[in-house]
């Protein structure tokens, strides 16, 4: 009967043991589970009369604590490579071999017009020429394509790279505005070419200015005297000239300061000549720019100088603001005249190119490099259905 009771408690005891040990593995499951579906709200009891329960729960506990502090971790690190990722100029999307889209940068959807990109097919709405170049091009390959928006011809740069992402081979596409690196190098020449010419003009024509204003004051009536007043007129206009055209090199350095947009705008539509028609929008009345208010007010000077000429007697201009969905500012400064033809629209930003008989075609050149200095844009947009030109400043 003693070997029995001896062989019961054995029993008991592995009994026991095994139901501890299918307990324990059904807390590992349940904790994996948990952890495999993000949550981590759960909580095992460490409170209760069996001790070596107590054990088990507490360590199970302090596992899905360091597991959860690891999730976070890497949620964060994330966030922090997304804020990264979207502050670059440069367009990056990151894409498998089947279209399908893990990451894409405010650039990039900037430059396609997009909202979102989750894959490569979408581009299809965009231009067909587009989704094939980006969803064709392969790892050390260059392309380009080029699709029209209402900003105009937009001409892509677009490269691609390899990458491992979990396992799996992806392709970081990086795209730039083919356009705008023209622009940036066209810009860099002019200013290059000013800086000689300026320079050598100015030394040339200085003296002949003073000295015909020196002579003029000696000389009598007659031919001699008419010929210098021509000679000091021109060349007093070729220095003024030359002085229109040394702003483009000679920029001030932005200082900016927050500065709300809303009284900004206001103070600006008062710039106008009486009489014209000019509404003026801001999404949100604490809606504040960082930027040199000096300067953009020239911006926006100049843009509604250029808007009075073009709506004439009958016509009105906007003045609106709002955020995007990146949190970048807008402001547009729209008029309802004529629209600007796509070949004019396409050099309008070209140093000394002007449609204007008296114009001097430096304008809107000098805004945009205010605009770039400032570490934000200038564009063009038409709107034929609306009929509207709308010049956009756009503060990241």
């Amino acid at each position: 009967m003693g070997y029995s009771l001896l062989t019961l408690l054995l029993l008991t005891a592995v009994g026991l043991l095994i139901r501890e040990r299918r307990r324990s593995a059904r807390k590992v499951n349940f904790l994996l589970d948990a952890v495999q579906s993000g949550d981590y709200a759960f909580k095992f009891r460490e409170d209760g009369p069996s001790y070596r329960r107590i054990g088990i729960n507490a360590a199970l506990n302090r596992i899905a604590e360091i597991l959860k502090q690891a999730r976070t971790e890497a949620i964060e690190r994330e966030k922090y490579y997304e804020l990264i990722i979207n502050q670059v100029d440069t367009g990056i999307i990151v894409a498998d071999d089947r279209g399908n889209v893990y990451q894409c940068n405010r650039e990039a959807l900037r430059l396609l017009g997009l909202e979102r990109l989750t894959h490569t097919k979408q581009l299809q709405r965009i231009d067909e020429g587009v989704e094939k170049a980006i969803a064709d091009i392969r790892p050390g390959e260059k392309a380009r394509a080029t699709f029209l928006n209402e900003r105009g011809n937009v001409d892509l740069s677009i490269r691609a790279s390899q990458a491992e992402l979990k396992g799996k081979q992806v392709r970081i596409i990086v795209v730039n505005d083919w356009g705008s690196e023209m622009d940036d190098n066209q810009m860099e020449s002019w200013n290059k070419l000013i800086r000689v010419l300026t320079h050598e003009i100015m030394n040339t024509v200085t003296p002949i200015t003073s000295l015909s204003e020196a002579l003029l004051d000696k000389t009598a009536d007659g031919e001699v005297k008419n010929g210098l007043e021509v000679i000091h007129t021109t060349s007093r206009e070729l220095m003024g000239f030359v002085e229109n055209y040394r702003r483009l090199t000679h920029l001030p350095t932005p200082h900016p300061e927050p500065f709300y947009v809303e009284p900004f705008l206001e103070r600006m539509s008062r710039t106008v000549p009486a009489g014209t028609a000019i509404s003026v929008s801001v999404s949100q009345p604490d809606l504040m720019v960082y930027a040199d208010e000096g300067l953009i007010a020239h911006v926006v000077t100049n843009l509604l100088k250029n808007a009075v000429q073009a709506i004439g007697a009958d016509g009105h201009i906007w003045l609106t603001a709002r955020i995007d969905e990146q949190e970048a500012v807008m402001i547009d400064v729209s008029n309802d005249g004529p629209l600007i033809p796509a070949d004019v629209a396409a050099h309008i930003f070209v140093p000394f190119f002007t449609t204007k008989p008296d114009g001097s075609g430096i304008g809107l050149s000098v805004s945009r490099q205010i605009m770039k200095l400032s570490g934000g844009t200038l564009t063009l947009k038409s709107d034929a259905k609306r009929h509207r030109t709308t010049f956009e400043l756009t503060f990241l």
